[in-house]
């Protein structure tokens, strides 16, 4: 440390000491303003982008929550569908079930309408043959003078074993 302050020269620290300060103002007026402004600039874009991806974030939940509920509205939507589609085919099924009972009350009321005028036409046709046999009867009895109540009796006998009814 001798040998520094022996070979001190204060013209020579001036003139450092000037060169030094012609350094800092050179660099002060056209070293650190851009590279102070191209920090500043590369803060500003990396903020920017942060910015930006934070914005993304939210415009992704906010998508994110309309799909969920443009899904979720799908999903009732097709479940009305489902219940009216129930609804509509459980109203065929209990109108064609209705309409099945009405015929089939119809049918059977047609068939025992017609099993009644069946029966009238068959008594009636029973009535005209009991009627034309008694009057057969009537003919031969008439026909034939009997004497007795036992002829009479075996004539009848006789005539009945010969008609057969159907």
């Amino acid at each position: 440390m001798d040998q520094l302050l022996n070979d001190f020269s204060p013209g020579l620290f001036i003139m450092q000491a000037i060169i030094l300060l012609i350094l800092i103002f050179l660099m002060a007026k056209f070293a650190w303003k851009p590279i102070l402004n191209s920090l500043n600039d590369r803060e500003e874009g990396i903020q920017n982008a942060l910015d930006e991806a934070e914005n993304a974030r939210k415009e992704m939940q906010n998508l994110q929550a309309d799909n969920e509920r443009l899904l979720k509205e799908a999903r009732e939507e097709r479940d009305a569908m489902m219940k009216d589609a129930r609804e509509i085919k459980d109203k065929i099924l209990a109108d064609a079930k209705t309409e099945a009972e009405a015929q089939t009350t119809t049918m059977i009321e047609n068939a025992k309408a017609t099993i009644v005028q069946e029966q009238k036409a068959a008594i009636a046709e029973l009535k005209k043959k009991v009627g034309e046999l008694s009057i057969g009867i009537a003919q031969t009895v008439v026909q034939k003078e009997l004497s007795s109540q036992d002829d009479h009796l075996k004539l009848v006998e006789g005539m009945l074993e010969k008609v057969t009814l159907n």
